[in-house]
C-alpha cells in the first residue's frame, strides 16, 4: 500500500508542478497550507465572536445576521471559517498520507508523527463543536448524538443527554460552555502544532505568497458563489428527519445511529493506538548516527546550519584544540542522513597523505568508503564519455540505470556528497559527466538533499563548488521512484551532450 501510495503522490506532484510550479505545488506544501487554513479559521472566528451572541435563544439570531444582513463581511467571513475548516482537515489528512508513504515517520520522526495524531483529534473535536454554537438544526443532531455517544463512558456522573430533552432544560450556563470548550480546543491544538514542528530545521509554516494569494481568491469566489448557511432553528421539541452534514468532521456520525456508542469508542480508541504505535512497526535499522571526529571539527557550524532535524549543536570546545566550539550530535534526533557530511569543509577527497577522516561523519558510510567505491567503481572505464551517476537510498533504484559506460552509486541521501567530491570526480578525469538524482524534486525523505546540493552547486550555499569545476558536465534530474523511463532519457541526452562537447573539443585541438 505505501508503494501505491507514494507512486499516486508522485504523480499528483507531476500534474502539480506542470501548473503550479514546483515552488507553488500544493501537494508539496501540505504542512504550510495546514498552517495557513488554522490562521484564517482563527482570524475568520475571532470577526465571528465580536458580533456572536451566546445565548440559546440569540445565537441562532446572531449567526443569521451576520449571514444574511452583514452578507458582505460576516456571511463572508462565516463561509471562510467553513471551508477553512474544511480545508484543515482535507490538508492534514493529505500531509499524514504523503508523509506515511515516504516511509517518514520511524526513529526520531516517531515523535513528530505522534503529536501529529494528537493534533488531528483535536481538530476534530474544535470543528465538531463549532457546530454546536450555530444552534440549528444540524447543530441539534450533533449536540444530541454526541452527547449520547458521551454518556456511554462511564466517567460522568449525571447524563449529558438529558441537557437537550426539549427547549426548557438547555440554559444559557451550559451553552456558554460550548463557547468556551470551541475556543480552547483550537488553542490547545496550536500548542500541538507548535511542538510538531520544533524537531524539524526551517520547518514551514507559511506558503509562498502566490500560492496564498491564490488560495483566498479561490476560498472569496467559493463563499460569494457558495455561502454557508444554517438549516433552520434548533427546536428540541421536534425531532430531526433530514439535515445535510458535513462529511469532514461528521462522517461517523451516521454509525451513531446504526451501533451501540460503546463500538464506535472502542473503534476510535483502537484505530488511534495503531496511529500512536506506527512508528514502531516495520522499522527497520538504519546506519548508524553521525559521529563527530574532534580532530578535525574547527567548529565551523555548516552542519549545524544544514542539518533538517536540529540534530546537531555547537558547544564549548572539550579537546583543548585553539576552537571555541564543537560539533555534537544528538542521538536522539539523527536520523543518518549524512547531510551534515556534505557539508563539513574537511570532507576532502584529495587527501592521500593523512587518513580522509572529516570533522563529522557517518560510521557505517565514511567518505573514505564513498572515495574509494568511486576509484573502484570506473576503474575499468576506459572509453571517453563516461558517466557516474548519483542516487539516493529513496530514489530510482540503481539497478535500473543500466546504461553502458554508466557507474550508478547510492548514498544515503543526495546532500551527503560533498562537493569536493564533484570537484575530484571532473578534475582527475575520473569520469567525464557527473549526473545526479534521487527523490521528487521538493519531496526530499531528508527535507533538504536536494536544495542543499542545488545550492552548492550553484555557488550559493557553504561549501560552495569551485568555480573551477565546469557545470555543463554536471546535470540533474530528480526522478523519485516512477520517472524511471524519463530518468533514463535524461542520462541519455546528458551522454549525448558530452559527446558532442568532446568532439568539438577534439576538432580544436587538430
Amino acid at each position: 500500500m505505501k508503494k501505491y501510495l507514494r507512486q499516486m503522490f508522485e504523480k499528483a506532484d507531476d500534474f502539480f508542478n506542470a501548473g503550479f510550479s514546483t515552488a507553488c505545488n500544493p501537494m508539496i506544501q501540505l504542512g504550510a497550507m495546514g498552517w495557513f487554513f488554522y490562521w484564517i479559521v482563527v482570524v475568520s472566528g475571532i470577526y465571528l465572536y465580536i458580533f456572536f451572541d451566546t445565548g440559546v435563544t440569540e445565537a441562532y439570531e446572531s449567526i443569521e445576521y451576520l449571514t444574511n444582513v452583514q452578507w458582505y463581511a460576516g456571511g463572508v467571513m462565516r463561509s471562510f471559517h467553513r471551508y477553512a475548516s474544511d480545508a484543515l482537515v482535507i490538508v492534514i489528512l493529505l500531509h499524514s498520507l504523503r508523509e506515511y508513504s515516504l516511509d517518514r515517520f520511524h526513529g526520531p520522526r516517531g515523535f513528530i508523527w505522534i503529536i501529529g495524531v494528537m493534533a488531528l483529534l483535536l481538530l476534530y473535536a474544535s470543528g465538531i463543536t463549532g457546530y454546536w454554537i450555530v444552534w440549528d438544526r444540524l447543530a441539534q443532531y450533533i449536540a444530541i448524538s454526541t452527547s449520547e455517544w458521551l454518556d456511554d463512558l462511564p466517567f460522568f456522573g449525571e447524563s449529558i443527554a438529558r441537557n437537550f430533552l426539549d427547549d426548557t432544560t438547555l440554559s444559557d450556563r451550559f451553552f456558554t460552555l460550548f463557547i468556551f470548550i470551541h475556543i480552547a480546543v483550537p488553542l490547545i491544538l496550536l500548542l500541538f502544532m507548535w511542538i510538531h514542528v520544533q524537531r524539524i530545521t526551517m520547518p514551514k509554516t507559511s506558503p509562498p505568497v502566490k500560492l496564498a494569494t491564490g488560495t483566498l481568491i479561490m476560498l472569496l469566489c467559493l463563499s460569494l458563489i457558495y455561502p454557508a448557511t444554517s438549516q433552520g432553528p434548533a427546536e428540541l421539541d421536534q425531532a430531526i428527519t433530514i439535515i445535510e452534514l458535513d462529511w469532514y468532521y461528521m462522517f461517523f456520525y451516521p454509525l451513531l445511529d446504526e451501533f451501540p456508542g460503546i463500538y464506535i469508542w472502542i473503534s476510535v480508541l483502537i484505530l488511534t493506538l495503531i496511529l500512536v504505535c506506527m512508528p514502531w512497526f516495520g522499522k527497520t535499522e538504519g546506519l548508524s548516527i553521525a559521529k563527530v571526529e574532534l580532530d578535525n571539527c574547527n567548529g565551523c557550524g555548516r552542519c549545524v546550519v544544514d542539518c533538517p532535524y536540529n540534530a546537531v549543536s555547537l558547544e564549548s570546545r572539550t579537546d583543548g584544540l585553539p576552537y571555541t566550539n564543537q560539533a555534537v550530535v544528538d542521538p536522539e534526533l539523527c536520523v543518518s542522513c549524512g547531510i551534515c557530511v556534505g557539508a563539513c569543509p574537511t570532507a576532502m577527497p584529495f587527501r592521500r597523505k593523512s587518513e580522509l577522516v572529516p570533522g563529522i561523519e557517518l560510521p557505517d558510510f565514511s567518505v573514505n568508503q564513498l572515495r574509494d567505491n568511486i576509484i573502484n567503481a570506473t576503474e575499468n572505464m576506459k572509453d571517453r564519455n563516461n558517466i557516474i551517476v548519483f542516487t539516493c537510498n529513496y530514489g530510482p533504484e540503481a539497478n535500473i540505470i543500466n546504461i553502458p559506460n554508466t557507474t550508478v552509486l547510492s548514498i544515503p541521501c543526495i546532500g551527503m556528497l560533498p562537493p569536493s567530491f564533484i570537484d575530484f570526480i571532473l578534475s582527475r578525469n575520473i569520469a567525464d559527466g557527473l549526473f545526479l538524482t534521487g527523490c521528487k524534486a521538493g519531496s526530499c525523505y531528508h527535507r533538504f538533499g536536494i536544495n542543499w546540493t542545488e545550492q552548492r552547486i550553484a555557488g550559493e550555499r557553504d561549501p560552495f563548488l569551485r568555480d573551477r569545476v565546469p557545470r555543463e558536465r554536471i546535470s540533474c534530474y530528480w526522478a523519485g521512484k516512477i520517472n524511471r523511463k524519463q530518468l533514463l532519457q535524461e542520462i541519455t541526452r546528458f551522454r549525448e551532450k558530452l559527446v558532442s562537447q568532446n568532439t568539438e573539443k577534439t576538432v580544436l585541438k587538430n
